[in-house]
């Protein structure tokens, strides 16, 4: 892995272990702002950095699905927020962060994922501990980015690449593989 990578992984350990030593509202408000949003750059940079196209689409199609999802049930299921607001059900700020984090997961391997699986998981906590969700809100959150980078993402082979290709002609697949 590219040391960008490593260093990534770091940060993101060291954010994740920092974090509940700080208590305030404000901090945690913050923290999940930040997570909601920087999970998936960084994502996204890691992706560019590989110089992974596909892998950008992938993580823009499970961008695209989570917040369409998440939308729609915030919209249709009329759960009262633990603060008196509307729209609990889910979180977005959880599901979003956790489709940056699945993708990372699922298309460059735990090693990648697992610092940043955690942080999305301190975004969810910190929603909860503000009383911006309930539990089951930030659960279905999770559940929803996780999901949606399971269905869009694939881990990337870099010695084995399978391309279909077709025209008005015909079709087919093409296999490649380095030994």
């Amino acid at each position: 892995m590219p040391r960008l990578v490593d260093l990534c992984a770091a940060l993101a350990i060291a954010a994740a272990t920092a974090a509940p030593a700080a208590a305030s509202d404000k901090f945690w408000h913050g923290f999940a702002n930040v997570g909601e949003i920087g999970i998936p750059l960084a994502a996204g940079g890691i992706s560019l950095f590989e110089n992974d196209r596909a892998g950008l689409i992938e993580l823009a199609e499970t961008g695209a699905l989570t917040v369409a999802a998440t939308e729609a049930l915030k919209y249709s299921v009329k759960e009262q927020r633990p603060n008196g607001g509307e729209h609990s059900f889910p979180s977005a700020h959880t599901s979003i962060a956790f489709a940056g984090a699945g993708y990372l997961d699922v298309r460059y391997g735990w090693r990648v994922g697992l610092p940043f699986e955690a942080l999305a998981a301190v975004v969810g906590f910190a929603r909860v501990h503000t009383r911006d969700h309930h539990w089951y809100d930030a659960v279905a959150g999770a559940a929803i980015g996780e999901g949606s980078a399971h269905l869009f993402t694939r881990h990337l082979n870099r010695t084995t690449r399978l391309t279909a290709y077709g025209d008005s002609s015909g079709g087919g697949l093409q296999f490649a593989t380095r030994f």
